[in-house]
């Protein structure tokens, strides 16, 4: 009796880095590459008309964002699972992960056993990781609960407009994006983010992006849009 094999699709705006991991997948079983995309919307796509099991993303992509797509393909198609493939390891990446739906983190150094066995995983329903990136979540989650321990309980009180800008750097965002998506300049936004690190004592991105998650700001997309329509 023939296996089931898991079907993906596969979403890099990089040709040959999409070639590269469906040669490397070839030779499973139980794994087919059915489809493919080079950007964030065409993913989307890929996943609405193919219906896959599991789709393999990039975060850096044009269009939307791998992890904008992400939010998008987990809430609206919950029957395909998401694994982000990509080279960064940075924390805050690792966090706004987490909050994004996807069920699996593999770095892009990662061999052909680690990348099959996070597919499986993810297709089963668990969650799947490479090795260095919980390190970074256990080494994260030890450093927020000492600085947890250690805050008074008075809430440093910020505006809506810093909240949205809280948003949109934490989403990786640069000054000339926050400011076309928000209709203002990119010296207006350079002042807001000026403001709020010192309003709150925060002087890098990881600490700013652990702030958002602490306080509710990167829930879900949905809230950056409610904040930005009113």
């Amino acid at each position: 009796m023939a296996v089931r094999k898991i079907r993906i699709v596969l979403a890099d705006d990089h040709a040959l880095i999409r070639s590269g991991i469906a040669t490397l997948l070839k030779g499973s079983p139980d794994i087919e590459v059915v489809g493919e995309a080079s950007d964030g919307e065409e993913a989307i796509e890929r996943v609405k008309e193919l219906g896959p099991d599991v789709i393999v993303i990039d975060l850096s992509m044009p269009k939307l964002s791998g992890m904008e797509a992400t939010k998008i393909i987990t809430k609206r198609f919950p029957g395909t699972r998401v694994i982000v493939l990509t080279m960064h390891e940075n924390e805050e990446y690792v966090y706004q992960i987490l909050r994004s739906g996807a069920g699996g983190y593999v770095l892009k150094s990662a061999g052909k056993e680690e990348i099959s066995a996070a597919i499986r995983a993810v297709a089963g329903g668990e969650k799947f990781f490479s090795p260095r990136v919980s390190q970074i979540m256990a080494e994260g989650y030890v450093r927020r609960g000492e600085g947890e321990a250690q805050q008074p309980g008075n809430e440093v009180p910020l505006t809506k407009r810093e909240r949205e800008i809280i948003v949109l750097v934490s989403q990786g965002l640069t000054n000339q994006q926050i400011a076309t998506q928000l209709y203002i300049s990119p010296r207006t936004v350079d002042t807001h983010r000026t403001n709020i690190m010192q309003k709150l004592d925060i002087h890098d991105l990881a600490n700013l992006v652990r702030y958002a998650i602490d306080h509710g700001l990167l829930r879900t997309g949905d809230e950056r849009s409610r904040n930005s329509a009113d």
